[in-house]
């Protein structure tokens, strides 16, 4: 059985990639899985930014680069958000105890999860994120790939037929 092809969509600048995190706010809940991959400074960060204050935060939204783990108490849950950047391999995630913060009635969002791939749940949501192909271009390509039901409905908001956000 051929799976299709998952959605692309095309975002001309960073107002377009708050846009998305916008559409998916509505969507998020206790529970909700999001992996964000992609190239150094292609927008994940950015995207989450936008996500919490679309949720409803207005404090300071730090890169966990550095901590690793940066932790946010919304109204309906706490959202942690994880950077695998600085992991050398997938026992990183192991020692550092962090599958605990994964599930209900937690969210979760992990940039580089690939760093950790084989002690990850599936996520919801995958967006891989990258540059436009064109040399200087600030504009951005995003994959979306679902990886359960809930991520499957995302889609469905996410992704006009059009593929433009």
């Amino acid at each position: 059985m051929n799976l299709p092809d998952p959605p692309v969509l095309h975002l001309p600048d960073a107002l377009a990639t708050e846009a998305l995190a916008r559409r998916l706010a509505p969507r998020i809940e206790p529970g909700f899985v999001l992996f964000l991959s992609g190239d150094l400074g292609a927008g994940k960060t950015a995207f989450v930014r936008a996500l919490l204050r679309a949720l409803g935060f207005a404090g300071r939204v730090k890169s966990p680069s550095f901590s690793l783990l940066e932790s946010y108490d919304l109204s309906r849950f706490r959202l942690y958000h994880f950077d695998l950047y600085r992991f050398d391999s997938e026992q990183d995630w192991l020692d550092a105890g962090f599958d605990e913060f994964i599930g209900a009635p937690n969210v979760t969002i992990v940039e580089w999860p690939e760093r950790a791939a084989g002690t990850l749940p599936a996520p919801d949501l995958h967006l891989l994120l990258r540059f436009d192909a064109d040399e200087g271009s600030q504009r951005r390509v995003v994959e979306l790939v679902a990886g359960t039901e809930r991520g499957r409905a995302c889609l469905k908001v996410l992704a006009p037929d059009d593929g433009h956000c």
